[in-house]
């Protein structure tokens, strides 16, 4: 059976609503999965076969710097050839932030699911909600 990591961080609780929707659609396809808030729970993402990474946009559309960044700075050097999906809100932009995110995840050499990424602007309504679940739910049929 397949095990699925989502690792996230969320400042205002965006992404965290977004992390959970996610679960439910994970959970709904029988897929066994950890949500994992990278600010407190230390698991490796070595123990999955799929990983999944949520971080907001921040400042000019960055990653967050001080926890996030570098926790996915390291987790790069380990991505190479895993199933991997992206998602995260934002406050405004276009989206710059996810593309420079789905690029780094190219270049570690690992097995990117949907070009685009989830987004979800500011605080995820019923309809995002839905779209985090069946984000979710087609990861696990990846």
């Amino acid at each position: 059976m397949k095990k699925v990591g989502v690792f996230y961080w969320s400042g205002t609780g965006n992404t965290e609503k977004m992390a959970e929707a996610i679960g439910v659609g994970l959970g709904n396809a029988g897929v066994e999965f950890d949500l994992v808030n990278i600010s407190s729970d230390s698991k490796s993402i070595s123990d999955y076969e799929m990983l999944m990474f949520g971080c907001p946009s921040m400042g000019m559309e960055v990653l967050e710097e001080a926890e996030f960044e570098p926790f996915f700075e390291e987790a790069e050097k380990s991505i190479s050839g895993k199933k991997v999906a992206l998602f995260g809100s934002y406050g405004w932009g276009d989206g710059e932030w996810m593309r420079n995110w789905q690029d780094r995840v190219n270049d570690a050499g690992a097995d990117l699911f949907d070009d685009e990424g989830l987004i979800v602007n500011e605080t995820p309504d019923d309809a995002a909600i839905k779209k985090c679940e069946e984000f979710g739910s087609k990861f696990a049929q990846y």
